[in-house]
């Protein structure tokens, strides 16, 4: 095998190593909290695992709590399976096959919606002699909206953008005008130039051009 061909199943092999790394990469994020009624919200619950929880059955409770009380809607057990209840039929797994992200997505949410969602995960240890657990859990507040939901930002950079559009305007107009007055006072000094020229006597206008030479 020569260098080259060494040099390149180097690289390819770390390549593989690169990307295999890159995928065991598991990030917790936020879910979104906010929504439009009539649309699709899903709700985020990521549980990265560690080392040592990666031999476990993991089991997911996806619950509604209205006044200190639970309501089970969704779980995972083995297979996604949604519950009896106002959330039957609207409710779609959106979770990963390593189970670290563990999501839902609620089907056409209405304002009666809104509210707390906990997130239930419990890893069971697959060890010979006894099998612990580790437990997480996360919430998600959500908000249904029954109209669009407008960003401020957006408005501020939209009127940023109208005020320096119109200051340009403005400065573009005092340029013109500038420009344009120092123009015509050009013009109007060469007429008067011009004008008290032509009013020196042919006789005058000679003696003027003829410049007497010193000896």
């Amino acid at each position: 095998m020569s260098a080259w061909n060494t040099f390149l199943y180097a690289v390819s092999l770390l390549m593989m190593l690169l990307v295999r790394c890159c995928q065991l990469v598991c990030v917790e994020v936020p879910s979104d909290t906010e929504a439009l009624h009539g649309t699709n919200m899903k709700l985020t619950c990521i549980s990265c695992v560690r080392r040592e929880e990666v031999n476990t059955d993991t089991l997911v409770a996806w619950t509604y709590v209205n006044n200190d009380q639970e309501i089970s809607i969704y779980e995972f057990n083995g297979e996604p399976r949604g519950l009896k209840g106002p959330y039957q039929g609207r409710i779609l797994w959106s979770g990963s096959k390593d189970l670290q992200d563990v999501s839902i997505t609620i089907v056409n949410v209405t304002l009666n919606d809104s509210g707390l969602y906990r997130c239930t995960i419990k890893r069971y240890f697959n060890y010979k002699i006894h099998r612990p657990s580790v437990t997480d859990v996360k919430d998600v507040q959500l908000t249904v909206h029954e109209d669009a939901l407008e960003d401020f930002t957006s408005y501020i950079s939209e009127i940023m953008m109208y005020l320096l559009l119109v200051f340009l305007t403005l400065w573009l107009i005092i340029e013109m005008i500038y420009c344009y007055r120092k123009i015509l006072k050009s013009e109007q000094a060469a007429q008067e130039n011009a004008a008290d020229y032509l009013a020196i006597p042919s006789g005058n206008k000679e003696k003027q051009s003829t410049v007497p030479v010193e000896e």
